[in-house]
């Protein structure tokens, strides 16, 4: 699996190429929809377990634990593409 994450730059760029002018700012764009992915990942948890706190006295709980679950796999998701974009690059 390492050898195939080494291999894409190669099939996407060729051997000695270069990238397209402006890229270093579609990059920027990346960097910066990573950093609000996260933001909100950090925020959700917050309000989940807020909400799990709150839960408790009616008997909700499990619910919000649920929600809790959707969001730490959003987390996965978005760090899994964080890791796959800096491949790339």
């Amino acid at each position: 699996m390492m050898m195939l994450a080494h291999m894409i730059p190669d099939l996407i760029m060729g051997n000695g190429g270069t990238p397209p002018p402006g890229s270093d700012k579609l990059l920027k764009v990346v960097d910066w929809v990573r950093w609000i992915a996260f933001t909100v990942c950090i925020l959700g948890i917050l309000i989940a377990g807020a909400m799990m706190a709150v839960g408790q006295r009616r008997g909700e709980g499990g619910e919000h634990a649920a929600r809790l679950g959707w969001v730490l796999a959003a987390c996965i998701v978005i760090a899994s593409a964080t890791v796959l974009v800096g491949q790339l690059t």
